[in-house]
């Protein structure tokens, strides 16, 4: 699925593909992990510039340092506190390593701080995802992704599971699922399923207002976001995304390491029992949060303000 977003965002093929085989995450993060002892050796960087919580970037967190290579994490300080999730030992062991720190909420310093990382080494920018996402707005409304599923604008729920909690689990994704076809008699259902998840979810052939259809792209997916009514999600990007778009969100999970989406957003915490998840979600289609909220530095120049430490960070003379 990452070439799409080549594509669709016009973005620089890289220099170097590490190419990992699919395996376990343990397996790949290690295969990661000697593919980037290599490139850094041999490339000598000034940085190493990390993002999120994924396992990509764990392996290069762990590599860097021990090259003395400084470490830079876009998207430090967000938890969960729930360490069963693979994403919170990512972030915790990512941060605890980094050199310097770039926040996309308040919340983030506060955890940092709790930590004992040092504020010389934390710099609140905004989020670079909602700089992609403002950049790549206009060019998404002109998608035609509407007409081909075959739903109206305002007039839909969309609907995305990946996290292995909900999907990995036979007696909560068929939950789920009987959950959405019950939501799909109130308004059509777009589900973009992983094929994963495709093979694990019982028959929803009787819901002829639940359309699963593929993953979609960037730009597509963008456009789905905005035109939907609702969104119900167990994704930490689409909580954020939807705030900025001003689209009613459910998030499907217990916790959330991104709370300024409730705070200032459109988003709903509501756990992972399929009946609260549907009254909530029926209560959202009701009553829409307010749309206008935004939180602080979501607008579209984190990316700049980025580069700007990252310059000033790493052209001080030594004895700074």
């Amino acid at each position: 699925m990452s070439a799409s977003f080549f594509d669709d965002l016009s973005i620089q093929k890289p220099d170097l593909n590490l190419d990992i085989a699919p395996g376990s995450p343990i397996v790949q993060t290690a295969e990661m992990m000697k593919g980037l002892e290599t490139a850094l050796t041999s490339e000598r960087p000034d940085a190493v510039l990390v993002v999120g919580d994924v396992n990509s970037t764990l392996a290069a967190a762990l590599v860097a340092p021990k090259l003395g290579i400084p470490l830079a994490h876009v998207e430090a300080g967000l938890r969960s506190f729930d360490r069963a999730m693979p994403e919170e030992i990512n972030r915790i062991m990512t941060d605890a390593v980094s050199d310097y720190l770039f926040v996309s909420e308040r919340t983030g310093l506060e955890n940092l701080r709790a930590e004992g990382v040092p504020d010389s080494k934390v710099f609140f920018t905004g989020n670079v995802m909602i700089d992609t996402l403002l950049t790549f707005r206009d060019r998404a409304m002109q998608s035609d992704i509407l007409g081909r599923i075959g739903v109206e604008a305002g007039k839909y729920a969309l609907v995305t599971l990946h996290r292995p909690s909900n999907v990995d689990d036979p007696q909560r994704l068929a939950a789920l699922a009987k959950m959405l076809i019950r939501l799909s008699e109130r308004l059509p259902v777009v589900f973009p399923v992983h094929p994963r998840t495709r093979q694990r979810l019982p028959d929803m052939s009787s819901a002829p207002n639940l359309k699963l259809v593929p993953p979609a792209g960037y730009l597509d997916f963008l456009k789905l976001m905005s035109d939907a009514a609702i969104v119900l999600t167990d994704s930490g990007g689409i909580q954020e995304e939807t705030t900025i778009l001003g689209t009613p969100c459910i998030t499907v999970r217990e916790n959330t390491e991104r709370p300024v989406t409730i705070e200032q957003g459109t988003n709903h915490l509501a756990g992972v029992d399929p009946e609260r998840v549907l009254r909530a979600a029926l209560e959202l289609l009701a009553s829409p949060p307010p749309a206008d909220r935004k939180p602080e530095l979501w607008d579209g120049r984190a990316s700049e303000r980025i580069a700007d430490v990252l310059e000033a960070q790493l052209t001080r003379p030594v004895s700074q």
